[in-house]
């Protein structure tokens, strides 16, 4: 088995589709990594992942909107089409697993971070828990 694991924001809100009966969540990650060339100009590289997200789980999608940073994992797919052109044109889609929010870009809608959406079992929920006071009774 592929996996592959990808850090970005989101291009678009997602859209919720039904096909054959079953739900799926469809939206795109921006991975976006800057590096200096062989000159040593500072370049940016920005890479675009299309997922398919199989799920029940819909509940999540309206937290998948334009800005939204995701960790997503899963199966990755490699698909083939032809550009108005006639050149060959490749796209890199994921089958996703998981999907954990991570949070918005400035100016985004407060408390959107920190859900979590696995495809394991029912009820499994590891959100980050934020603490607003300081813990003074740590064990160590």
């Amino acid at each position: 088995m592929i996996k592959l694991q990808v850090i970005g924001h989101l291009g678009k809100d997602c859209v919720v589709n039904t096909v054959n009966g079953k739900n799926v969540i469809n939206f795109s990650v921006a991975h976006s990594e800057r590096f200096k060339d062989s000159q040593g100009v500072q370049q940016e590289r920005t890479t675009w992942v299309e997922c398919a997200y199989w799920t029940d789980r819909t509940n999540i999608a309206p937290y998948l909107s334009k800005g939204t940073q995701v960790w997503v994992e899963g199966q990755p797919e490699v698909r083939t089409y032809q550009r108005n052109d006639g050149t060959p044109g490749f796209s890199l889609t994921m089958r996703v697993r998981e999907v954990q929010l991570l949070g918005r870009r400035e100016g985004g809608a407060p408390g959107a971070g920190g859900v979590n959406q696995t495809g394991a079992g029912a009820g499994n929920n590891n959100a980050p828990v934020e603490l607003s006071t300081p813990v003074d009774d740590l064990p160590f």
